[in-house]
Formats: structure tokens, C-alpha cells, sequence
């Protein structure tokens, strides 16, 4: 990805392609909410996107000369891994439910669907933001071309 004349259609497209895979690990987390026991026996744990940022500095002067030269960094971010939220499920007192313990209780997921609905919220301004400024460089290509070609 070049920071020439598509670079910032490239940075948003490395956006959009976080926020959906953000987006996409959400779903798997409400659609896994009650799930008790999985391929290992163990109840679901709530998944998580790790990001990072490709290429730029490590300040706003560093990322700003490299915009300016020709060939610079890259810029967007890109997704790492998605890894398993350590914090513990919650345990509800369920004893007719088949998997609970000597107890009568049953480690459900820690997944929180008030939590998962604002992550999901987020990702979607998130990946609508970035549709917003794609637009807004093609409309700029699209004057140029047109300011070029008079």
C-alpha cells in the first residue's frame, strides 16, 4: 500500500476490513452466549480482535514525513490474531441443567451481550467512518481528474 495518490483508499479499505472481522467475531460471541460445552468440553470463551498499525511512525511528525515522501510508510491497520477473553464464565445456579456440576451449577460463557452490542455498535461507526472517507478521496480523484482534464 503506497501513500502516493490511492493511499488513503487503501487506509480506509485496511479499516474496513478490521471493522468487519471485528464485526464477524461479535456474531460468533452472542451466537456462542449459551453455549456450555464446546469441542473441548469446556464452555465457549469470548473471542477477541487484536489490531495494529501498519506501517506510519511512532509520532504524528514521523507518520507526516513519511506521508510526504514519495514511497513513504504505509499506513491502515491490520488484524493480528484473534485470542480467547481470559477473564472466568459466569456460574448461575441451574441444577436441572445437564451440564452442571455436584452443586447445581453451571458455568455458562463469558460472554456479556451488553458488551458484545457496543463493541458492535463501535466497529460498525467504525467501518461507516471509514466508507465516509473512501468517498471522500474518490470525489477528490474524481475534481482532479476532472480540473486535469479542462
Amino acid at each position: 500500500m503506497s501513500n502516493g495518490l490511492f493511499g488513503s483508499l487503501g487506509i480506509s479499505a485496511s479499516g474496513m476490513s478490521a471493522d468487519r472481522m471485528r464485526m464477524d467475531v461479535v456474531s460468533e460471541n452472542l451466537a456462542n452466549a449459551d453455549t456450555t460445552e464446546g469441542a473441548d468440553g469446556k464452555p465457549y470463551q469470548r473471542k477477541e480482535v487484536l489490531l495494529q498499525e501498519i506501517g506510519g511512525g511512532s509520532s504524528f511528525a514521523d507518520v507526516l514525513s513519511g506521508a510526504q515522501e514519495q514511497g513513504g510508510p504505509a499506513g491502515g491497520v491490520e488484524v493480528t490474531g484473534i485470542v480467547d477473553d481470559p477473564s472466568p464464565g459466569r456460574r448461575v445456579y441451574d441444577p436441572g441443567n445437564p451440564d452442571a456440576d455436584k452443586t447445581g451449577y453451571v458455568t455458562l460463557p463469558n460472554v456479556n451481550p451488553v458488551t458484545e452490542m457496543v463493541d458492535l455498535i463501535s466497529s460498525s461507526r467504525g467501518y461507516e467512518a471509514n466508507v465516509q472517507a473512501e468517498d471522500a478521496s474518490k470525489q477528490m480523484f474524481t475534481k482532479a481528474l476532472t480540473i486535469l482534464g479542462s
